[in-house]
């Protein structure tokens, strides 16, 4: 039995969430990829995964296993890339967690930049609605966090701060009126992303012109909730037609604001601010592949402030930076 091939399996399995992706993931047939797992199991003597018609559930050895299992197999790359590390080429493929709107609104837009420098990698990227902390399985996770990351054995690299602002469309405005105070919002209706404003209160924090964003300045609304969402493009695409008010991160309307199929409404407020960051798990050695991706988010996203919005006393959106990769 060639054993670590089987971890390399194993790992693969719980990863992809199934023999069949994992199959694909190696090109493999999938009873190979079975065979292999249970090898893994019978050399062993445990079993690692329930296995159902429906779904692959860890047994409690597979959970003891299978960190130490990610463990041993990053140690085994990591002295691989070692080997070769004089050539610093940056190629193979990158495992990115990002969020379903960032990737849509942001990073699909900037990647013709990153391939024309690096042409050699590609990246697997996997979405989830909210997360808050590294996934481990993943070579980048780019976090978007309201309050501090946790401590963990993670490296966290600050990109920017993203605002949650009111926007509506031009014609549902001309219907409805514009709001020019906090408390006018009470008669409109509200289109609600979940993991931005949890609750159907709305907390408005205003900008005072020449300061930084938050100040002591602060009002709470209850507008009617005509649209409550998990996912940002529902309440966003909401917003387009003329639905109503939508409270969305600034990385997902800039384009929209800059095209004029949205308009900022009391944009002298904003419902608080989320950090971006990219992170990535403790290593000795990051490999060129990683170090250029994290290279192209800084050069691409990197701001002291809100790089999707302008600075109070500003005029017109930011424009997203279309950066070159930096070699």
């Amino acid at each position: 039995m060639d054993r670590l091939q089987s971890m390399r399996a194993f790992v693969k399995v719980v990863d992809e969430q199934s023999f069949a992706g994992a199959a694909r993931a190696f090109e493999a047939a999938p009873a190979a990829i079975t065979r292999l797992v249970a090898d893994l199991e019978s050399h062993l003597g445990v079993r690692l995964l329930q296995r159902s018609s429906r779904r692959l559930a860890l047994t409690s050895a597979g959970e003891i296993y299978l960190p130490r299992a990610r463990s041993i197999l990053a140690e085994i790359d990591e002295t691989e890339a070692l080997t070769s590390y004089s050539s610093q080429t940056a190629r193979g493929r990158l495992r990115v967690l990002v969020s379903p709107s960032f990737a849509r609104h942001q990073l699909a837009k900037h990647l013709p930049h990153f391939y024309a420098g690096y042409p050699e990698i590609a990246l697997d990227l996997a979405s989830a609605v909210a997360f808050d902390t590294l996934d481990e399985a993943f070579d980048v996770s780019l976090l978007i966090a309201r309050n501090e990351l946790y401590q963990g054995d993670f490296i966290a690299k600050r990109l920017a701060t993203t605002h949650v602002v009111l926007c509506a469309s031009p014609d549902y405005l001309a219907r409805q009126g514009t709001p020019t105070v906090p408390t006018e919002l009470a008669r409109h209706r509200a289109l609600v992303l979940q993991t931005c404003t949890p609750s159907r209160s709305w907390r408005l924090t205003k900008v005072a012109e020449g300061t930084a964003w938050h100040t002591d300045v602060a009002a709470e609304v209850s507008p009617a909730c005509a649209l409550s969402a998990e996912h940002a493009d529902t309440p966003f695409g909401a917003a387009l037609v003329g639905v109503g008010i939508a409270a969305l991160p600034s990385y997902i309307v800039e384009d929209a604001l800059t095209q004029g199929t949205l308009v900022r409404v009391l944009d002298a407020w904003s419902l608080g601010a989320h950090t971006v960051y990219a992170a990535m798990p403790t290593r000795k050695y990051v490999p060129a592949k990683t170090r250029a991706f994290l290279d192209f988010l800084a050069a691409t996203f990197k701001s002291p402030d809100d790089p999707w919005l302008p600075a109070p006393g500003g005029e017109g959106p930011a424009r997203g930076k279309l950066a070159g990769p930096r070699r």
